[in-house]
Order: C-alpha cells, then structure tokens, then sequence
C-alpha cells in the first residue's frame, strides 16, 4: 500500500503537469500509468479498456451532450438576447439598473444551459454594448457578469453537478434540487451588495433608462416564456418521477427546438453549429472523465484514498475541521486550475475523506460546487474572467478581476453560511425525495 507521502507526491506531479499546459486527461493517464507501474507493474494498463467501456456506457453520462446542446440552441437562436431585454424592463428600474438584469438573466440562463461559460459568453455579449452606451462603471459591469455566470454550474440543471454524481454515485436529481435555494440565495446576495454599492455610489449605475410603458413591459414578457418553460419541463418530469436526469435533458432539448422554431431561428445552419460545438465540448469532457476514472480505479487498487484519509484523521478531529481544510485546499487549487481539472482530479481523493467523516454527499456536492464557483473568478486561471475579457475586447485584464472580487467575498461567505446550516442544501431534496 502506498503511504500519504508518495499519494501526495503524485497529485503534485499531475498538478504540475496541468500548469505546464500538458491537456487534462493527459495529465490525468499519465499519473495514473506511471503509478500504476511504479507500485503495481504493467497488468494494471490492461485494465484501461474496461475501465474507458465502463465510463462511456453509463447511461447517466448522456445527458451531457443533451444540456450543452440545449444551451447551444437557445443561444443561437436569440432566445437569450430577448430574454435579456425582458428582464432589463422589470429590473431595470431598480438601483444598480442593467448590474441586475445582468445576474437576473445569468441565474435564468443558468438554469437551463447548465454551464457557466456558456452564460458568460451569453450575457457578455449581450449586456456589454448597453452597458458603455448608459454610462456605467466599467469594473463593475465586466464583475457582475463574470460573477452571475457562475451560477449556471449551481442552479440547475448543473453539468458538473451531473460530473460529481457520476463520479461519486450520488443521486443527480437529489443534487439538482439541493442546488436550488443555495443558488437563488447566491443571486439574492449579489443583487443586495448591487443595490448597497450603486445607493451609496449612485454614479456607479450610469444613466437612469427610460420609463417603459407597463402595457410594453408586460407584452415583452412573453420572452421569459421559453427559458421558464423548459426549466419547468426538465426539473418538473425530475421531481414528478417522470423522467430520470438523461430524458429530462432529451426533453429539454426537444422543448428547446420547439421554441427556436416558434422564433422564427430554427434553421440548419443553426443546428449545424449547434451540433458542432456540442460535439467538440462533450468530446473533451468525456475524454477527461475516461482519464479521471482509470485513475480513480488506479489510485483504489494503490490504498491511497486509506493512506489519504488517515492523515486527514491525524490532521482533523471532526467533520467542521476536515470542510475548513477543504476550503483553503479549493482555494488554493481553484487559483492554478480550471473548475473540471479541479473537480475530476480531487473527486477520488475527497470523497473517501467525505464519506469516512460522515459528510453527506449531497451536501458536499453543493459545497463543492460553490467552491468551484469561486476558482470560475479566481485569478490567475478563473475560466469567466478570460471570458469576459475576451467578450470585452479590449482594456487590461485586472478591471474584470477588481469588479469580479466582492463576488467573490459574497460566495465565501455563502460557502460559511452552507457550514453553518447544512439545512440551506438538504431541506429541499429531503422533502421532494423523503
């Protein structure tokens, strides 16, 4: 059995690997063929076939390609630019103006695109040019987007979420309940520190928009009706038993086109590019996965989530002091590696520490999540601020990082405020799943 020293060792191998810009799954094989080698010789490669087959035929897995390719569709259908332009007409008016429809669109994105670059990317592109043409600070613009966009990995439907569940063997559906209200609550929080800031500093929020008529406002309200229905229909067949995650992502997915044709956008050049990018993202993610779990089944075999665990046990005396050290571990992960890297190379490390303390699953999901959240804007390798700024064009990175940092304070003490009542995580899915 291998001691926590050389477990250790390796994980800072793969860790430097990652930061010399060596592809994830291949940092991921290599660790796991080197070690194998090393400790327990070559017949452990042969295992590699079986261990690839045993990943790509979980059934779970599929829902993947069908969220990204749900996002894909309402993205370049331009559901998204009304949706945007419907929100700015109700919140608009509130102090902080466009900073709210910023974090109001990015929580409604998110919670049918399941990804947060893909909301970044989304809402950058949409809110930026209206924001310069109203005056409004520059920081805090390029901060409340690449801050809001983070919680499309929350809200769900949550591909991550569906990542963890996989690797884990966590009920999916029970971690995209457990993500509602912690989601909302994170939306809650920014839009108040929006409102304090922009009261205080009224010249932060640019120039007041223009009085729209209630009859306008309340017709364009019929752009929030594609994203809220698909919302509905894939939590709703989830939480009604009807479907699993995978056919609620298929319906998704159906519902989706549906509303593209409504518009008027759904045409084949759309869905080409539709496909091609959903075929390129899955494509990398799965690939990713298929190196995590061989390195998963490696690192069993080597009894080092044993070795692991007893020198957390030596380290930590209770479940409180095992989630601190986990916290600054994130922290300190989160600024030298991009979210997946993150989470499919400390998934099989953690989760035997998690589950040796006691620590429901179902929470530590949300918790890591969260996590993940904060390395999304994390600098030197927070994956929205390059988002943005690219979005953005031009300008020197560190406004995105300066506006990005309150939200980043706002996640950390969600992430103390999850520790001190779990119930914010577990009371939802406990009632919808007894």
């Amino acid at each position: 059995m291998i001691t926590a020293a050389g477990a250790l060792t390796g994980f800072a191998m793969m860790l430097a690997m990652m930061l010399i810009g060596l592809p994830i799954a291949a940092a991921l094989f290599l660790t796991a063929a080197i070690g194998g080698l090393l400790y327990l010789g070559t017949p452990t490669l042969m295992v590699f076939g079986n261990s690839t087959w045993s990943v790509l035929n979980d059934f779970v897995l599929t829902s993947i390609p069908l969220f990204i390719l749900l996002g894909e569709i309402l993205l370049r259908s331009g559901i998204s630019d009304r949706m945007y332009q419907a929100l700015g007409d109700w919140v608009g008016r509130w102090p902080g103006g466009l900073f709210h429809t910023n974090i109001a669109s990015s929580g409604l994105f998110a919670a049918v695109s399941g990804s947060s670059v893909a909301t970044a990317a989304t809402i950058g592109t949409v809110a930026l040019p209206a924001l310069r043409e109203r005056g409004y600070d520059e920081r805090l613009s390029l901060g409340s987007i690449a801050a809001g966009s983070t919680l499309g990995i929350l809200i769900p439907p949550s591909i991550n979420m569906i990542i963890y569940g996989s690797m884990s063997n966590t009920s999916i559906g029970q971690l995209f309940v457990a993500g509602i209200v912690p989601g909302l609550a994170i939306l809650a929080l920014f839009m108040g520190w929006i409102i304090l800031v922009t009261t205080l500093k009224p010249s932060l929020a640019g120039d007041p928009a223009a009085a729209i008529p209630l009859a306008q406002r309340l017709l364009r309200l019929i752009h929030l009706a594609p994203p809220v229905f698909i919302f509905v229909i894939v939590m709703g067949s989830i939480y009604l038993g009807w479907a699993t995650p995978t056919e609620a992502a298929a319906l998704g997915v159906l519902a989706a086109t549906l509303m593209a044709a409504l518009v008027g956008r759904l045409t084949i050049a759309m869905l080409h590019a539709a496909f091609l990018s959903t075929a390129k993202l899955t494509a990398m993610i799965l690939l990713i996965l298929v190196a995590a779990q061989f390195l998963n089944f490696i690192i069993g075999i080597m009894g080092v989530p044993q070795a692991l665990t007893g020198l957390v046990a030596s380290i930590a005396s209770s479940p409180l002091e095992v989630i601190l050290l986990l916290v600054v571990f994130y922290l300190v992960l989160g600024c030298f590696l991009e979210t997946l890297s993150m989470m499919v190379a400390s998934i099989p490390v953690v989760m035997p520490i998690v589950i040796f303390f006691g620590i429901d699953p179902v929470w530590f999901g949300v918790f890591l999540v969260v996590m993940m959240e904060v390395a999304l804007i994390t600098p030197p390798i927070g994956m929205n601020l390059y988002v943005v700024q690219g979005v953005r064009g031009d300008g020197p990175i560190s406004d995105v990082i300066i506006g990005a940092l309150p939200f980043v304070i706002i996640m950390l003490g969600m992430v103390a405020l999850l520790i001190a009542v779990p119930g914010l995580a577990l009371w939802l899915p406990e009632h919808m799943f007894g």
